[in-house]
């Protein structure tokens, strides 16, 4: 299937697949239930690590997994639960540990069903006030590739921000 062709989510979860071996993703409904909306079903379940709803520990999990080589991407199903990971993100990540720690933070979406405010918001300008690191936001599906290229390519930590309204499209 051409890239024209797939949907945002099928384009997300290829890059998904081209991590390498030394990739953990690490969150909660990565290796079970929706798998990270679909995104890492084809990843093998030996390099998922299933977390409870724990989002400071997901990034000091993370934070050490880099320190012994690995390259973790941290998994937040919406914006809001970053908001318990900004010790981890804020005074760790960003300011002490320089390691490739890759974020996946999804802004959640109003369709089908409202999940109301507090499953919606969009945090992006208040975390490119709070952190020096590469912040790429992907709004189009034709930035996935280049998006994901260049945030592989860094040897320092990053985010990515997806739309979950935008995973059908």
């Amino acid at each position: 299937m051409g890239k024209i062709y797939m949907k945002y989510r099928e384009l997300i979860k290829r890059e998904m697949e081209k991590y390498d071996d030394k990739t953990i993703f690490i969150g909660y409904n990565t290796k079970y239930a929706h798998k990270g909306y679909g995104t890492l079903s084809d990843i093998p379940k030996s390099r998922i690590i299933e977390t409870p709803c724990a989002e400071n520990l997901m990034m000091g999990l993370a934070i050490g997994m880099a320190m012994e080589g690995f390259k973790p991407v941290v998994f937040f199903e919406r914006h809001d639960f970053m908001l318990n990971a900004l010790d981890q993100i804020v005074n760790h990540l960003d300011k002490h540990f320089n390691y490739p720690v890759a974020i996946r933070g999804i802004i959640g979406s109003r369709l089908p069903i409202n999940p109301g405010i507090q499953h919606t918001q969009n945090f992006t300008k208040a975390f490119k006030e709070m952190i020096k690191f590469p912040i790429f936001i992907i709004k189009r599906k034709e930035d996935i590739e280049m998006a994901y290229r260049k945030a592989k390519k860094l040897k320092t930590p990053y985010m990515i921000i997806e739309h979950r309204s935008m995973y059908d499209a």
